[in-house]
């Protein structure tokens, strides 16, 4: 690399094992937290955020087909978001600001089905989330922007998109919503589907 990464010439020591990414299985084992190596100097860092063989190691198989971006105020909150044909499994990251972010398992032949799992993802702290297929998920804006990129397994189809209500009780997601910020959500979200009622999966 010239420019602005790092060069096998001017760090030797660093390939290939000290760039591995740590992968951490969250309290839903199946969604899995990832922490990349980060190197920083003068210029500025670099950091790999994918990694075919890597994450097949870690048991994060299938081709992604699609990446998405989007910029969201403070205060909004996106989700709970899923397709019920062509599910899609998501490798979220935030490259400005910080959300909350929450999955909820959907598969009802999983021990955890109908549990949620909250991480903060941050531009700082540059982690990354897998969501397989199956999960609901959506975020919450805490800082004043942010800008929230995403590669999907499948690709959309707005036919088979499904929205979990984000404020179910019987699932319980602990928001960390801002006091006195008012709640930016679409129409179509307020008025999601209670587990209760919600389509899921096997």
């Amino acid at each position: 690399m010239t420019g602005r990464g790092l060069s096998h010439r001017q760090f030797p020591n660093l390939y290939p094992e000290a760039l591995k990414m740590e992968f951490i299985h969250t309290s839903i084992p199946d969604v899995i937290l990832i922490k990349p190596k980060v190197f920083s100097d003068q210029r500025g860092f670099f950091m790999e955020t994918y990694q075919a063989k890597e994450f097949a190691e870690a048991g994060i198989m299938g081709d992604f087909v699609q990446d998405n971006h989007s910029g969201s105020y403070q205060g909004t909150l996106r989700g709970l978001h899923y397709q019920i044909r062509q599910a899609q499994g998501k490798l979220v990251r935030v490259i400005a600001g910080e959300i909350f972010d929450a999955t909820v398992d959907l598969r009802r032949s999983s021990p955890t089905f109908g549990q949620w799992v909250g991480n903060y993802l941050s531009a700082d702290n540059k982690h990354l989330l897998w969501v397989p297929a199956g999960f609901a998920h959506g975020f919450y804006v805490l800082s004043e922007w942010a800008e929230v990129i995403y590669k999907t397994t499948d690709f959309y189809a707005p036919q088979w998109e499904r929205t979990l209500l984000w404020n179910d009780p019987a699932i319980g997601v602990k928001w960390p919503l801002i006091e006195g910020q008012p709640l930016l959500i679409s129409p179509k979200d307020a008025q999601g589907k209670i587990l209760d009622e919600a389509e899921t999966y096997e």
